[in-house]
């Protein structure tokens, strides 16, 4: 099974991995937790790249091939060989969030970016998509008191220093993918408390 999980910058979902993984080990369920960018020694380089707050002056467009170079060896050499050796990948963002940061909220044709997915990925898609959905606002505060609390990095906030608005479109962009695909996608509310998160997860984990 492939599971990802996607939300604004500050929703919660790296925070709530481990109980998924706990969970879906108990359960039989070998389990291979990896994220984008950088989920391969290739793409923690790339990754560093896109999102230094130095690289503000970044072209839309590289910065779309960049996330989809990173995606062809994150695929190829971790993705792949993971669920054909049986296991369950939980992936932190993948080509959702292409779609909604570099489409809805940077305005590059859509077009352009689902035959950049036919491309990249050959068919692979996610079992389950688990949307961490919160306001723009109360994402963004979230995610700037992690980086002064040390508990994420200030090398990679480029996004986070985006504007609101930005975020905003990103929000409605994977809300508008969750309607469009109502089978795959679970809507988790990411402003409740991380318990009550963690409850509503395990409810849509009972695989």
């Amino acid at each position: 099974m492939f599971i990802t999980l996607e939300g604004i910058e500050g929703a919660g979902k790296t925070t709530q991995i481990k109980e998924m993984v706990n969970l879906l080990e108990s359960r039989g369920h070998a389990c291979t937790v990896t994220r984008e960018p950088g989920g391969t020694a290739i793409g923690k380089k790339i990754r560093s790249i896109l999102l230094d707050p130095a690289c503000d002056e970044m072209n839309p467009l590289t910065e779309l091939l960049l996330y989809n170079a990173d995606r062809v060896q994150h695929v190829e050499t971790l993705i792949k060989p993971a669920l054909n050796a049986g296991k369950t990948v939980i992936c932190d963002r993948f080509y959702d969030a292409t779609t909604v940061y570099q489409g809805y909220a940077r305005g590059l044709d859509i077009g352009l970016i689902m035959t950049l997915h036919k491309l990249v990925l050959g068919g692979l898609k996610p079992d389950m998509t688990i949307l961490f959905d919160l306001p723009a606002k109360i994402g963004l505060t979230r995610a700037w008191k992690a980086v002064r609390q040390g508990d994420r990095t200030s090398l990679e906030t480029r996004f986070e220093e985006e504007k609101l608005e930005f975020h905003e479109q990103v929000r409605a962009g994977y809300l508008d993918l969750a309607r469009q695909e109502p089978s795959r996608f679970r809507i988790i509310d990411a402003g409740q408390d991380q318990k009550r998160v963690k409850e509503e997860i395990l409810k849509v984990l009972a695989i």
